[in-house]
Order: structure tokens, then C-alpha cells, then sequence
């Protein structure tokens, strides 16, 4: 993806983390409470194979789509 694109997605992924905060359920895996930034960037690379740094051009629509859904 573009250096805009990116900088795009990732401003999308903090904004999607942001409201994820404190609403994330306990795990006992991170006792001081949960990454929601880190949560929802995991999401996208699992649901696109790649890190959103690694995912094509093309694929910029889906990747919004994903994240506003």
C-alpha cells in the first residue's frame, strides 16, 4: 500500500482501537487489561494474511470496509 493509504488505515486502526478501550473482555493472558490498538491491527492481519503495512494497493476499499464494519 501507498504511504498515504497507509498512514489512512492506521489512523482507522487507532480510531477503532480508541473505541474498543476498556470494552475489550478480561484475559487472564494480560492481567493489566488488553491492547485494543493492538487487538484490532492483529484482526487485520489475520483477516487479510498481512501486517496492514503488507497489504497490495487494491485491496485499500476492502480493508476500510473492514475496519468501519
Amino acid at each position: 500500500m501507498d504511504k498515504i493509504s497507509k498512514g489512512k488505515v492506521w489512523r482507522l486502526i487507532q480510531d477503532t482501537g480508541y473505541t474498543l478501550k476498556e470494552k475489550l473482555p478480561h484475559n487472564p493472558n494480560h492481567p493489566k487489561s488488553r491492547n485494543p490498538y493492538a487487538h484490532v491491527a492483529l484482526k487485520v492481519k489475520t483477516n487479510f494474511g498481512c501486517s496492514y503495512n503488507d497489504i497490495a494497493d487494491e485491496k485499500y476499499k476492502e480493508v476500510v470496509d473492514f475496519l468501519d464494519g
